[in-house]
């Protein structure tokens, strides 16, 4: 973890300006193709979910601005791995934040993921074992094709976690289509950056 240099940074202006607004965060709705990726879940007998997740966090952890938070201080922190907490849904219809360690290795990441899945969906609580800003929140909405989306905020808080969502994936010309909505904070990224991490995303599942 290391603290960025913002008098040398070429967004200095950019982050002063955005930091300031009430509603900082912006947010745009793509989709993606993720037929050969369905297919590969399925050929390692693994969850597509988990697996698509993996993915999403590749590449938020190549794609460096996802990587950074603004801290109390009004410093931006510079984190060297970005986990994920995502929602887990119960059979009661009720849900609860996970806290899913980041790794390279896609075995072991599936392997803590499974874990932690059936320990929420085990409890009643809401909130994840570990809480902390070296994550992106992550939440999935099976149920529904959406082409835009919106989060429940808590604006006096000093939030600049990513927050990324999946829809319901269709099938339409033989390809698999997911809608994937994507918040982040504009004092830390512009669209440029967001594009990059959609670019990267869209090449794993690809791989």
């Amino acid at each position: 973890m290391t603290i960025l240099d913002l008098e040398n940074w070429e967004r200095k202006e950019h982050f002063r300006f955005f930091s300031q607004f009430e509603e900082p965060f912006f947010g745009v709705c793509v989709e993606v193709d993720c037929t050969i990726a369905y297919q590969k879940a399925k050929q390692l007998g693994t969850s597509f979910f988990i697996y698509y997740l993996h993915k999403t966090l590749v590449a938020v952890n190549e794609t460096e601005p996802f990587r950074y938070r603004i801290n109390e201080d009004n410093d931006i922190v510079i984190y060297d791995k970005i986990s994920v907490s995502a929602t887990v849904g119960r059979p009661n219809g009720t849900f609860g934040f996970s806290y899913m360690p980041y790794d390279e290795d896609y075995q072991n990441f599936e392997a803590t993921a499974r874990l932690e899945t059936e320990r929420i969906i085990k409890s009643s609580g809401l909130f994840p074992s570990a809480n902390s800003e070296d994550v992106i929140h992550c939440s999935s909405l099976p149920w529904i094709k959406f082409t835009s989306m919106s989060h429940a905020r808590r604006f006096s808080s000093k939030d600049s976690c990513p927050k990324i969502s999946y829809g319901k994936m269709t099938e339409s010309s033989g390809k698999k289509l997911m809608p994937v909505s994507i918040h982040v904070h504009h004092a830390l990224m512009d669209g440029l950056h967001v594009g990059m991490f959609v670019e990267k995303f869209q090449s794993l599942l690809d791989s």
